[in-house]
């Protein structure tokens, strides 16, 4: 337990850790990296590469300092923290390697102004939440393990099918190399990929939503290109798995992970809000949610137009068939053979609005998933028209936060 002395100095010092955070956070990681450059097999590299992580990591610094006299109030934050780092294989062993570069990069860049008092508290309190995420990653590795199907670290799966769903998102189906059984996934859940890259010399982590409904034989993901622009390099895996990955061939996967899911126990209404590729959580749980006659479910989503909206074919027959799945698309961009009415509801972006009363069932649930500016103007629109926070539910890819 931390003393009451070592709490008033962390919420004391917060600001300035604020202030400097994006420097000690650079200056931390190029130091882990130099002394163990075996920990860039499990960092995002990409992210490194364009500060994203650097960022993510000192805005959440700041928020457990800020809220050190209640930690219990991150648990939501801390609880998708021990997720994502379970599907990428952190072990206990990695925490003391990373509290010693931390707290270097601390009194390297604040100099004289990092006293002991000061660095011996951020200690304690670096061990105290390091202690409550091997607390929960534990319990999450003990539950994959003795789950039906279940593993714990890197099983070889086997690409039984690949298939092109739209210009830029391709799905691949994985059963397992030993021909064993899976474990079951929550419809929203995501695995852990690892590839070995050879542009980089490393193997790299990335996690993709499931794509389907629980089978107990295989996985769907769908993956989206990333092509790169002017100012961002193209994505390494996704372009590998477009390009080179192909039936037969092997991949290795953690377990599911996520605590972004639907409840698939209850029978109120389900709103599933996504853009772009945020619709695979969803097609999971649209999935699954219909094995439930009779609850209600409606599904928003915008694209840019026909070519690059996925499972386009497959959505549309499934609101032709099931009366209680109600589906309106949006399209920013349409193409002149996009028909309106056909192919897309709406042109523009997703505006909530539009749909009117339709959108605002009793005692619904709504799900968001998509690009962070997306997520932001929808979560808002909600709440414009009167759903409450506990209502609202999302998942960020990256090591984006969602709140500012």
């Amino acid at each position: 337990m931390l003393t009451q002395k070592t709490k008033d100095t962390v919420k004391a010092t917060a600001p300035v850790l604020a202030q400097y955070g994006n420097a000690i956070i650079r200056r931390f990681y190029e130091r882990m990296f130099q002394a163990h450059p075996e920990l860039k097999n499990i960092f995002n590299m990409a992210h490194q590469a364009k500060g994203q992580q650097q960022e993510a990591l000192a805005r959440a610094v700041y928020a457990y300092a800020a809220n050190i006299d209640d930690p219990q109030s991150l648990s939501a934050v801390l609880e998708t923290i021990a997720n994502k780092h379970a599907s990428l294989g952190v072990r206990p062993e990695h925490y003391p390697i990373v509290g010693e570069h931390l707290l270097a990069a601390i009194r390297e860049v604040l100099g004289e102004a990092a006293t002991d008092e000061i660095v011996s508290a951020w200690a304690q309190a670096y061990g105290n939440l390091a202690d409550l995420l091997m607390g929960m990653e534990s319990r999450l590795y003990e539950r994959s393990a003795a789950a039906p199907g279940g593993w714990t670290g890197w099983r070889e799966f086997v690409v039984r099918d690949k298939t092109p769903e739209s210009e830029e998102i391709t799905s691949f189906v994985l059963e397992p190399a030993d021909g064993g059984p899976v474990e079951d996934f929550e419809p929203g859940q995501y695995i852990g990929l690892a590839v070995e890259v050879p542009a980089l010399g490393l193997q790299q982590i990335r996690q993709y939503s499931l794509s389907d409904a629980p089978n107990g034989r295989s996985y769907r993901i769908s993956v989206k290109r990333e092509a790169g622009s002017a100012t961002q390099p193209p994505g390494h895996v996704s372009n590998l798995l477009h390009d080179h990955v192909e039936v037969g061939d092997r991949l290795r996967l953690a377990p599911p992970y996520g605590n972004f899911y639907v409840d698939v126990q209850a029978t109120t209404p389900v709103v599933l809000i996504s853009g772009g590729v945020g619709l695979t959580p969803m097609v999971s749980m649209l999935a699954r949610v219909l094995q439930s006659p009779g609850r209600q479910i409606l599904f928003v989503h915008g694209a840019r137009n026909g070519a690059v909206q996925a499972m386009k074919n497959h959505l549309r027959r499934t609101a032709a068939e099931h009366p209680n799945f109600k589906l309106w698309v949006f399209y920013s961009e349409p193409r002149e053979q996009d028909v309106q009415g056909r192919d897309y509801d709406h042109p523009g972006l997703v505006d909530l609005r539009l749909l009117g009363d339709a959108i605002l069932l009793p005692d619904a649930d709504y799900y968001l998933c998509g690009p962070i500016p997306f997520m932001r103007m929808q979560h808002d629109a909600l709440m414009n028209l009167g759903i409450r926070e506990p209502r609202i539910h999302y998942e960020v890819f990256g090591p984006d936060l969602f709140a500012e």
